[in-house]
């Protein structure tokens, strides 16, 4: 009976959360924000703030497709899309499409990837990304479904890019993954690209570089097979370590080489893997 009634409270939840969509669509920089697309790539889909899954699937639409890059049809869109002027050190931030806030439990992270040709308006994202920024767990005695996660609640993303960024134009994008689906291969996406150019006289280079499509997929525990509901925290933190949430993020540093995600198994937690899972929700 017991379980019975779990499972039915578990169905309830999601019942109530199913609508709870949202993406990111304002770049904010100096406090002030953008208006909606104006430096973010808007997607083509005829209900924007859907996300990504990779069974259920919304405009057949998968975390394995090229436009899990920056949303489904985003690249049609690039060219009309302004492209920010930002330094490097400076704090900006990303927020979400009516002003909405994440209603879904689950990590933030955001991610980089230089235009290799210098215009970021004619840049796909088929090149190498790494990551900036995330937020996981924030309190391990906390609900697992809503406020154990740091990003829960929020209406923006805010961050730095990193002092020692080198010049040139880059793709910015800013994901949350709701992981109260993730027990039926349901975890959802929420994803943006926004356009920017750094000015300043970095020279890091990352040292953990991803592709997309590539950064994740279903046979990580995270995303297929974990249940908030059942699980305990320290499952949780075992999963994220097993995916680039996991991974630490590019501070600036300058590397000697760089490393691609995709020459190591995705099993097998990466060298860069923080020592604790549980992250600050303040910079």
């Amino acid at each position: 009976m017991k379980q019975f009634l779990s499972l039915f409270a578990m169905g309830a939840v999601l019942a109530k959360t199913a609508s709870a969509h949202y993406i990111f669509s304002k770049l904010v920089i100096d406090g002030e924000a953008s208006a909606d697309w104006q430096y973010i790539r808007q997607t083509t889909r005829s209900e924007n703030y859907m996300p990504t899954k990779y069974s259920n699937t919304f405009d057949n639409l998968t975390p394995s497709d090229s436009d899990f890059r920056c949303n489904l049809g985003s690249f049609s869109n690039a060219a009309k899309t302004e492209v920010a002027e930002v330094a490097a050190g400076d704090r900006i931030a990303m927020r979400l499409f009516y002003d909405g806030t994440i209603a879904h439990p689950g990590p933030g992270q955001v991610y980089m990837s230089k235009a290799p040709s210098g215009n970021v308006q004619e840049y796909e994202g088929d090149g190498e990304w790494f990551k900036i920024w995330e937020k996981t767990l924030c309190n391990k005695e906390g609900d697992l479904t809503k406020t154990a996660w740091c990003a829960y609640g929020m209406s923006e993303f805010e961050f730095q890019i990193p002092d020692n960024t080198p010049a040139g134009e880059y793709l910015v994008r800013a994901e949350h993954v709701g992981l109260h689906g993730a027990q039926s291969n349901e975890a959802e996406f929420f994803y943006s690209c926004a356009q920017i150019k750094v000015s300043g006289s970095g020279n890091g280079i990352p040292s953990l570089t991803y592709k997309i499509p590539g950064l994740y997929n279903d046979s990580m525990e995270l995303f297929n097979g974990l249940n908030l509901w059942v699980n305990t925290v320290d499952e949780v933190e075992v999963d994220i370590t097993k995916t680039p949430v996991g991974d630490d993020v590019w501070d600036g540093s300058r590397s000697s080489a760089l490393r691609s995600s995709s020459a190591a198994p995705s099993a097998t937690p990466s060298a860069g893997v923080r020592s604790s899972i549980i992250s600050s929700c303040s910079l």
